[in-house]
């Protein structure tokens, strides 16, 4: 069970990234805060991956903020340690090499990763493709989004055998998100 040291890292890394966030929009029509989505995933992993480990969700809530916001590794470190860190950077895209390079750098990288990582990856995965399905950026074509899902498949292959629970939800929520995209396809 955690303890109060557990609680108070957990947060303070909520304020934090509440913070970095606070900017942020998701692209769907709805212009959804953007602290929603690591939220969603540190609550993924618990509930449905059943992961009681602090660093990853902790991880969970910091996951986006080395890519998308201006925070820095040193300041990760000098907060919430090497450790938090260390699972940051693991599940970060590097932003200076072009879109395609990063998505298959993500395919190419996904078995080699920890076992944190991985799960924060799954829980990732499952909340971008039920997005996806469900309120897809507002720009995105419907062979955009099929393609989303493919390749998070692709990516979610490598992950697999870490938490069965977040990977059968996986399954279920890409059957799920890639029946709703055809039935708009076909209407």
């Amino acid at each position: 069970m955690f303890n109060s040291n557990d609680i108070s890292l957990f947060l303070t890394v909520l304020k934090f990234a509440s913070v970095k966030h606070r900017d942020q929009r998701r692209k769907d029509c709805k212009a959804t805060p953007y602290i929603n989505h690591p939220i969603e995933v540190a609550e993924t992993l618990w509930r449905i991956g059943e992961v009681r480990d602090i660093v990853t969700i902790v991880g969970a809530l910091l996951h986006d903020t080395l890519e998308d916001t201006h925070t820095t590794p040193e300041e990760i470190q000098t907060l919430f340690g090497a450790e938090v860190l260390a699972l940051v950077q693991e599940v970060t895209d590097d932003k200076n090499l072009p879109k395609q390079a990063r998505k298959l750098k993500q395919i190419e990288s996904a078995p080699h990763k920890s076992t944190r990582a991985k799960e924060l990856k799954l829980a990732d995965k499952i909340c971008n493709v039920y997005d996806i399905a469900h309120s897809s950026p507002k720009n995105w074509s419907l062979e955009q989004r099929q393609e989303y899902i493919i390749w998070a498949e692709q990516v979610v292959a490598g992950l697999r055998g870490v938490n069965q629970s977040l990977e059968t939800h996986f399954d279920i929520i890409a059957a799920k998100a890639k029946h709703a995209i055809t039935i708009k396809k076909d209407n």
